[in-house]
């Protein structure tokens, strides 16, 4: 009888290095893979929020699209649902004797109440299940320390990790053969099947990409050998206007449509033929932030989404709702954070820069309950990765790893990294544009 595996895609939305991808078609006859809209990722959230804003929706529709056809060139079917996961993963094991579920291990809350509610439909199915850690630069595996002794602190675990651990190479993807592939009728839905609408980007977006693995390694591409920005990384990675003041691959590397590991050995690949520099390193550096994150979720569980944060700190928290309004809007008494805001609420894009100015002024000068704010970025945030995210957020907040606990002073950052004010002047006056 021949071996059938199914490949569910989450946040690993790519052909090239996937652990997952690669298993499952050396250890059977038939692949079959899915990706579910489950409708429980676009409802209202505790804040207010829709979890998944039309932004992602539409960035995420492109992504799974292109993998949808990028699967089918290896003869594997994509089946894509609009309904709950469980249903539909339950459905197409019976339908097609599945003998094991691939997927990419997650540890946060919501995915493992799904992959529990999976298994509860399975119920005494005899399918087995392979997870595996395929999200980090430096491999759970590889680290000098256990997942619980992670350093309180990132440049502890920046150093642990160069001195000690070699980041793993791509995995290569091989094919099937034509007569195993399995045929469906199933479609990618559309933003309205998603209950939003059509819409066009803001022309002042900074992000005017689409979603999707090949869409990424092309902006890569741009950005290291084309324009060779990658060289000057370090001197514009706190800008506010333009394509070109970061690399913005942090949108392909939440969702898995590139991989840590593929951006990695590019960058080693353009030290070698064009350069080695502070830029070129300084984006290996956010690459282990990103880890860092990472292995702080691991390492805490839901301590990272509770209001006292990993530190579980006692402060005084507000919920007022005129200012969390006015934070939302871009209507606060400071014109940097409102320009950024009004960023982020036109386009779903926001620079780091701003980013670490509106969470500070939310959460330090408001003192509003930093989680609001946190599931604001989630819902808008084209980008949005949880880890980093709310990782991120406590971390200004002052209840997560800043061992500084600082306090951005938003006027001396407006006249440093704006000081003409063409970045507020764009958003708060666009009808000089």
């Amino acid at each position: 009888m021949a071996r059938v595996g199914l490949v569910w895609f989450r946040n690993d939305l790519r052909i090239a290095d996937n652990y997952s991808l690669s298993k499952a078609i050396s250890e059977n006859d038939q692949v079959i893979a899915i990706f579910c809209f489950d409708p429980r990722s676009f409802e209202i959230g505790e804040f207010g929020f829709r979890k998944t804003n039309r932004y992602r929706a539409k960035f995420l529709l492109e992504t799974v699209s292109e993998l949808k056809e990028s699967l089918d060139k290896l003869n594997i079917t994509l089946h894509v649902y609009h309904q709950k996961t469980e249903e539909v993963v339950s459905n197409l094991v019976n339908k097609y004797k599945v003998n094991k579920i691939y997927l990419q291990k997650e540890w946060t809350s919501e995915e493992l109440g799904i992959e529990l509610k999976v298994k509860e439909h399975l119920n005494n199915t005899k399918v087995g299940w392979l997870e595996t850690y395929d999200q980090f630069l430096f491999h759970p595996d590889d680290l000098p320390f256990e997942i619980q002794d992670t350093p309180k602190v990132f440049t502890h675990f920046r150093k642990q990790c160069e001195k000690s651990v070699a980041v793993r190479s791509p995995i290569q993807i091989n094919s099937l053969s034509l007569e195993n592939k399995v045929l469906n009728t199933s479609h990618v839905p559309t933003l309205i099947d998603l209950g939003f609408e059509n819409f066009t980007s803001d022309h002042r977006t900074v992000f005017p990409f689409n979603g999707g693995e090949n869409q990424g390694r092309a902006r890569m591409k741009n950005y290291f050998w084309e324009t060779r920005c990658l060289s000057y990384y370090k001197k514009t990675r706190n800008g506010l206007l333009g394509i070109d003041y970061s690399s913005k691959l942090s949108a392909w590397l939440a969702n898995g449509s590139i991989s840590p590991r593929t951006i990695y050995f590019e960058i080693l690949k353009y030290e070698q033929e064009i350069e080695q520099n502070e830029s070129t390193y300084w984006l290996i550096f956010e690459l282990m932030w990103r880890d860092f994150f990472k292995y702080i979720s691991m390492k805490h569980g839901s301590d990272l989404f509770k209001l006292g944060g990993i530190l579980q700190k006692k402060y005084k928290w507000s919920r007022n709702q005129k200012d969390i309004d006015e934070w939302v809007t871009g209507k606060t008494k400071e014109d940097f954070v409102n320009a950024n805001m009004l960023e982020l609420k036109n386009t779903g894009w926001m620079s780091n820069r701003g980013r670490q100015n509106v969470a500070s002024f939310f959460a330090k000068e408001l003192e509003l309950d930093w989680r609001i704010g946190a599931a604001y970025f989630e819902s808008l945030l084209i980008d949005y990765d949880v880890h980093s995210n709310y990782g991120n957020w406590s971390y200004v907040a002052g209840v997560g790893n800043d061992p500084r606990d600082r306090k951005f002073n938003i006027q001396i950052q407006s006249e440093r990294y704006d000081p003409k004010q063409a970045y507020r002047d764009l958003w708060l006056h666009p009808t000089l544009f």
